[in-house]
C-alpha cells in the first residue's frame, strides 16, 4: 500500500511529498469542490497522483468532468485519477435536484460517458447511447485524443462494488473498512464484476480512506476525535448491511438515538473498543505503527488516504494529525505485485 492523504492545503502538501506521500485526494461537500482542489494539489506537488475521492457523479454532466480533467491533465500529465461516488439519496434530491433512483445503474452509465469523453480521438464523434445520457458530440476544434486516466467508484455495498469492477478502473473504500469488509464483502464483489468485464483484466485498483488521529501529547483527544469520526459515519442508514455484517447493532443504535438529541459525547462513547480497533489508527505514533503492522492485510492494496478526522475537529487540529500521520510513511512493506 502507498501512503497519500486527503488534500491538507499547501504548506503540509508540499511538506508530505517531500517526506514520501505519493497520492493527494479531494473530497467533496458543500464548501469545497474537488476539481478546484485537485488543481491546487497538482499546482503545489510535482509528483503525487491526484483525483477526487470522491466527486459527486450527478452533481455534474459527464461531459463536464471529462473536461474538468483534460483542462488538469495539461499540467499534470498522468499524474491524475477520478473518484466517483454516487451520493445519498437526500443528497442528490435536496441539494443537487437531480434524479435519485437507480444510483448503481445510473453511476454505471456515467462512467461509460465520462470515457467516451476522455477516450475521443480527435476527429472522431463523441458517441455513447444508454438509458440515461445518449452522447453524439461532434466537436471540430482539435482539443481530444485519448486520455487514459483511471476512473474508480466509491462502492460501499456489494452492488456498488459489482458495478465498480464492472465498468470502472477499481473501488474507493469508505474510511469505515474493516479488514472483513474488505475481505468478505468489497473485493469479493469488485472481482464478480471484474470477471463480467473480462475475466483477463488485471486486478482493478483499490484505493481507500483511513480514519487516522495521531497525537502523541493527547493521545486520548486523538482517540476520542476517531470514534467521534466513526460515530457520525455511522448515523447514516445505507451502512446498515456493514453494521448487521459486524453485529454491532446495538452500539450503533445507541449512537443514533444520541445523534438525534444533538448529544456528540453519547455518540462518542457508543463507539466500542472493537469498533475502533477495527476500523481506525489512532493514539500515539506507536500505537498508529502496530495497528497499520497488524491490519496490514486488510487496507486497500494500492493507495491508502490517511485521514484526519472532520466532525468538530477544527482545521488546525486536522493540520497537526496530518503532519503527525507522515510519521507512518514506510511502516507498511510494498505490496507483492498482482
Amino acid at each position: 500500500m502507498r501512503f497519500g492523504m486527503p488534500w491538507p492545503g499547501r504548506e503540509v502538501g508540499r511538506e508530505a511529498e517531500q517526506a514520501g506521500a505519493e497520492a493527494f485526494c479531494a473530497g467533496e461537500f458543500a464548501d469545497h469542490d474537488p476539481y478546484l482542489t485537485v488543481a491546487d494539489i497538482v499546482a503545489n506537488t510535482d509528483r503525487a497522483i491526484a483525483g477526487p475521492a470522491i466527486a459527486y457523479a450527478f452533481a455534474r454532466t459527464p461531459y463536464a468532468h471529462a473536461t474538468a480533467l483534460r483542462h488538469l491533465h495539461a499540467q499534470a500529465p498522468g499524474r491524475l485519477f477520478l473518484g466517483l461516488g454516487s451520493a445519498a439519496f437526500r443528497i442528490n434530491r435536496d441539494w443537487l435536484g437531480v434524479p435519485a433512483e437507480r444510483p448503481v445503474a445510473r453511476i454505471a452509465e456515467t462512467v461509460g460517458a465520462v470515457q467516451a469523453w476522455l477516450h475521443a480521438e480527435n476527429g472522431e464523434r463523441v458517441r455513447y447511447a444508454g438509458e440515461f445520457y445518449d452522447l453524439a458530440a461532434d466537436v471540430r476544434a482539435p482539443v481530444l485524443g485519448r486520455l487514459d486516466i483511471p476512473v474508480l467508484l466509491a462502492a460501499f455495498n456489494a452492488r456498488m462494488a459489482v458495478t465498480a469492477g464492472r465498468v470502472a478502473d477499481g473501488v474507493i473504500g469508505h474510511g469505515l473498512f474493516t479488514g472483513s469488509w474488505w475481505n468478505e464483502v468489497v473485493r469479493p464483489a469488485v472481482a464478480r464484476g471484474a470477471d463480467e468485464q473480462d475475466p483477463a483484466v488485471t486486478r482493478p485498483l483499490e484505493h481507500g480512506w483511513i480514519i487516522t488521529a495521531v497525537d502523541d501529547n493527547a493521545p486520548e483527544r486523538a482517540i476520542a476525535d476517531a470514534r467521534r469520526m466513526i460515530a457520525f459515519y455511522l448515523t447514516v442508514r445505507t451502512y446498515d448491511p456493514f453494521v448487521a455484517h459486524h453485529g454491532w447493532a446495538e452500539p450503533v443504535a445507541r449512537l443514533r438515538d444520541a445523534f438525534r438529541v444533538g448529544d456528540t459525547d453519547a455518540m462518542t462513547r457508543a463507539v466500542t473498543d472493537e469498533m475502533l480497533t477495527e476500523i481506525a489508527v489512532c493514539g500515539t505514533t506507536a500505537d498508529a505503527k502496530d495497528t497499520l503492522s497488524r491490519r496490514a492485510a486488510s487496507l486497500p492494496r494500492d493507495i491508502g488516504y490517511f485521514a484526519p478526522p472532520s466532525f468538530l475537529v477544527s482545521r488546525a487540529r486536522r493540520a497537526a494529525y496530518a503532519r503527525a500521520g507522515l510519521a507512518l510513511i514506510g511502516v507498511l512493506p510494498e505490496p507483492d505485485p498482482v
